[in-house]
Parts: structure tokens; C-alpha cells; sequence
């Protein structure tokens, strides 16, 4: 309630804000919130315990094993049952394994495989979180304001993920990781708590079918029959394991060479994550006629983080280059949000949402172990340039497939002919799922 000079007067959410809608976005900034600073505290757990840098690897591997083996049963699991009660039990999961970390590190001598194991079940519950999130996200939003709806509900999410991680890193130097950690299990049960709210009602019951094999073969189908979907899955797969390497490996690597400390990189991260925020603004606005196009597009920015590495930049070039990367992709998020949307039948959107994030994140963990590697064999700046070449390549390649260059954004007059496929409050029918989720799920993509 808000009070003029007339009186009280009521705020109204817009149109496409609904109930759900309202539920995903509170529930995704509460866990992006705990899992901001989560992340940071686990690695500091790792070292306080008296682990080495090879020590945070394997515990950070431990959480990606499980979450690439489990993620299309995940999907085709979220196909079948309620996608709410889901989320819900994949929120309890991580819950309940969070927990567990901060009490070992709390009260006692953690050990690595203790941690590991910890770890692996919160991967294994975000591998059955994410899909069915994204499944629910893409079911609840309809209308034409789709696009401003996934920039609001990203813009939320990333913001959230910059405050978390913030607030961590204060929190862990002030209380130490343990706390860090209780709270995010904290926050998961907040979470779960709201998402057990959510109504599916307007959801069709699925039709009965075949068993979880036929479930993800029709998922595969619906991928390699869509020129426009494979081809962007497959370039993410390269283009996540490249970026994804230059972060991890040889950003600290060149901070603590030529910037000054690890205290400029710090900012040029922080700095993306800004930009994310600011891109995601723009999508509130900007609803580009050719939606895949202009996202493609804004992919070929990804390429310069590297380039920036490899000269190297100074600390305030990279920050730059940083920011202005995080805006750029975050318009192609929306973007691919969007398309996905439109073009995926609602009763599929878990299963493509799986193969897609099974596509961006199953070549990370090998390029990031091969980063080591690769600049023994031609050097840091060689490897840092081979892999802005390789963002270049393939960014330039996906944008001379028809599909992706004529995907348009279809207006309410344009689907007005076609049958409504899931219930009143969903848009005609017809599209993957996307990056989106908390970073208990990351940004399709590298949000």
C-alpha cells in the first residue's frame, strides 16, 4: 500500500507478474543470496581444514560430476511429476547437505572426503533443480511481455548473486565459512518453503507414454530437430569450457602477475556481474524483432575477457571489458530465454532445458583441468588468444545458420491462429528451456 494525498492506493503487480511468477523471483533472490556466499565459504573451508588449492578442485569437481550425470534424468523426471513438488525436493536435498557441511565445519575436522561427498549431493540436487525450474519459469510467463519478464526475473537472480557474494566474503572474514554455510541451507529452506506454493494448476496433466528412455529421446528430438537450438548448444558447450577455463585458471594466474593481487580481478568479476544487472535492464525495454540474431550477436563480446588477459589489459581496461561483457550477454540470455519460449512445446521444457545445460557445463571440468596444460605447451598468452579465437569462430559460424539469423519474435496477432497448448495462462506453445535459475543454477549460458 502506498499513501497520496488521496489516500491509500494499492500497488499493482503488472499483468504478466503473476502469483507464480511473483513466488519463482522471491524464492530464486533468497537462494542466490545463500549461494553467492556459499561458494566462497566452501573454498574456505577446504583451506581452513587444511586443504591446498588441489583440494578446492576436487571438492569443486565432486559438485559438477553429479550434476552433469544426473541432469537429463532430472529433466525427464520433471516432464512426468509436478515440477513444483520437484524443485521442492531438490531444495530439501541441498538443504539438508548444506547443513551437514556447516555443522562439520562448525564443530570439528572436516575431512576431504566428508566435503566431497557434501558437496556431491547438493550437485545432485541442483541437477534435478534446474530443469523443472526453468520448466516452471518458461510455463508460468505468457503473453508478450515474456522477454521483459525473464529480464526481470534474471535481473533479480544475478543482483542477488552479487549481494550474496558480498555479504559472504564479509561474513566469512567477520564469522568464518561454517556460519556462511548454515545460512545457506537456511536460505534453501526459505526457498523451498515458497516454491511449495506454487500452482500447477494451469498445467495439463501429461499424456501417459513410455518410460524414461522414451522420455529424453523425445527431449533429443525436439533439440536435433531445431537447427537453431543444436547449433547454440553446441557452440555454448565450446564457448562455456574456454571462458569458463580463462576464469578459473588464468585470471587469478594473470592478477597475481601483472595486476597487483588477486584484488583486481576480484573487481573485474564483481564488474561482470554489474553488467549482467545492467543487460538485463535493457532487455526490459529492447525486444529485438530477430531475437536470436541480435542474442547471437552480443555473444561475439565474450571473446575479448581473453584478449584483455592476454595482452594483459590494465586492472581498469578489464574491469571495463568486464562490465560491458556482462551486459552483452545477459541480452542474449533474455533472448535465448525468449526463443525458447515460443518455440518449445510446454510438455517438453524440462527435458530441452536438461540437454541444454547437459551441453553448456559437460566440457567445462575437462577444459579447466587442460588449462594447466595447454600453457605449458604454447603459453599463457597463446592459450588465452586460441580461446578468444575459439568464442570468435564459433559465434561467427552459428550466425550463418538460417534458423538463427530468421528465429523472429512472434506477436500476440501472430499466434493468434494457434491452440492454446498449455492451459489459459500460457502462451501458445512452443519452445526449449533455457538458462535461467538461481545460481543454484547459473545462467544457461554463463550466467
Amino acid at each position: 500500500m502506498v499513501t497520496t494525498p488521496a489516500g491509500p492506493r494499492r500497488i499493482h503487480r503488472p499483468a504478466w507478474a503473476g502469483r507464480n511468477y511473483t513466488l519463482l523471483t522471491s524464492a530464486a533472490v533468497v537462494t542466490n543470496l545463500g549461494a553467492g556466499g556459499a561458494l566462497i565459504a566452501s573454498a574456505f573451508a577446504v583451506l581452513e581444514s587444511g586443504g591446498n588449492a588441489g583440494d578446492v578442485g576436487l571438492v569443486a569437481a565432486a559438485r559438477t560430476l553429479p550434476l552433469v550425470l544426473f541432469l537429463l534424468i532430472g529433466g525427464a523426471l520433471a516432464d512426468r511429476l509436478p515440477r513444483h513438488r520437484v524443485m521442492v525436493a531438490a531444495n530439501a536435498l541441498n538443504c539438508v547437505s548444506q547443513a551437514a557441511f556447516a555443522v562439520l565445519v562448525l564443530t570439528g575436522d572436516p575431512q576431504l572426503w566428508q566435503m566431497m561427498l557434501l558437496t556431491a549431493l547438493c550437485g545432485t540436487g541442483q541437477a534435478f533443480f534446474s530443469p523443472a525450474s526453468e520448466g516452471m519459469l518458461l510455463s508460468t510467463v505468457s503473453g508478450e511481455q515474456a522477454g521483459r519478464a525473464f529480464a526481470l526475473y534474471r535481473m533479480a537472480m544475478q543482483g542477488a548473486g552479487i549481494g550474496g557474494a558480498a555479504i559472504g566474503g564479509a561474513l566469512i572474514a567477520a564469522i568464518g565459512p561454517g556460519w556462511v554455510l548454515a545460512v545457506d541451507a537456511a536460505a534453501f529452506a526459505v526457498a523451498g518453503s515458497l516454491r511449495a506454493f506454487l500452482d500447477v494448476g494451469h498445467i495439463p496433466a501429461r499424456k501417459p507414454g513410455g518410460g524414461m528412455l522414451s522420455d529424453l529421446r523425445e527431449g533429443w528430438q525436439e533439440v536435433v530437430s531445431r537447427p537453431w537450438l543444436w547449433s547454440v548448444v553446441v557452440q555454448f558447450a565450446v564457448v562455456n569450457a574456454v571462458v569458463g577455463a580463462a576464469e578459473a585458471v588464468y585470471g587469478p594466474l594473470v592478477a597475481r602477475d601483472s595486476l597487483g593481487g588477486p584484488g583486481p580481478w576480484g573487481l573485474a568479476l564483481a564488474a561482470f556481474g554489474a553488467g549482467t544487472v545492467g543487460g538485463a535492464m535493457v532487455m526490459m525495454r529492447w525486444k529485438p524483432k530477430r531475437l536470436l540474431f541480435a542474442g547471437t550477436l552480443c555473444v561475439l563480446p565474450l571473446a575479448l575477457p581473453s584478449a584483455a588477459l592476454a595482452l594483459p589489459a590494465s586492472a581498469t581496461g578489464l574491469t571495463v571489458v568486464m562490465f560491458l561483457t556482462g551486459i552483452s550477454i545477459e541480452v542474449f540470455g533474455v533472448s535465448w530465454m525468449t526463443a525458447l519460449h515460443q518455440e518449445i512445446p510446454e510438455e517438453k521444457f524440462s527435458r530441452v532445458s536438461a540437454y541444454d545445460w547437459l551441453g553448456s557445463l559437460a566440457m567445462l571440468p575437462l577444459a579447466t583441468a587442460l588449462a594447466g596444460p595447454a600453457e605449458n605447451a604454447f603459453g599463457r598468452s597463446a592459450a588465452l588468444w586460441g580461446s578468444s579465437g575459439l568464442v570468435l569462430l564459433l559465434t561467427v559460424a552459428v550466425l550463418c545458420v538460417p534458423a538463427v539469423r530468421n528465429l523472429e519474435r512472434r506477436t500476440p496477432a501472430d499466434s493468434a491462429p494457434m491452440e492454446p497448448a498449455a492451459g489459459p495462462d500460457v502462451e501458445p506453445a512452443v519452445a526449449p528451456a533455457a538458462e535461467s535459475a538461481d545460481t543454484e543454477g547459473a545462467v544457461g549460458r554463463l550466467g
